[in-house]
């Protein structure tokens, strides 16, 4: 069992940046590829990046590659995603995801999900 918190999130104006971290319980971070996604009010949940379980490959959601960067700290059971430039159309919850195998993450079925964070972007 994997426990995941995020934390990091608020308020931000455009052209802003904001760096959301997850903290994961349990001794096995490291098996776990991580990712974040995001669902904006009426919107579908949707994938922004994933990292696999050593940091050596990552990957992003196309409207996010450029502006956000995912990283991991193994030491620390902590993922972090680093947001730049944000736009108001970035304004949503933000879930982190554990899940064996970076596939899981980029076709939306992780093992494991956090409570989520609110990231609100103001114009």
């Amino acid at each position: 069992q994997v426990q995941l918190v995020e934390s990091g999130g608020g308020l931000v104006q455009a052209g802003g940046s904001l760096r959301l971290s997850c903290a994961a319980s349990g001794r096995t971070f490291s098996t776990y590829a991580m990712g974040w996604f995001r669902q904006a009010p009426g919107k579908e949940r949707e994938f922004v990046a994933a990292i696999t379980g050593g940091g050596g490959n990552t990957y992003y959601a196309n409207s996010m590659k450029g502006r956000f960067t995912i990283s991991r700290d193994n030491a620390k059971s902590t993922v972090y995603l680093q947001m730049n430039s944000l736009k108001p159309e970035d304004t949503a919850v933000y879930y982190c995801a554990a899940g064996i195998g970076a596939i899981k993450l980029r076709t939306g079925v992780p093992d494991y999900w956090g409570q989520g964070t609110q990231v609100t972007v103001s114009s």
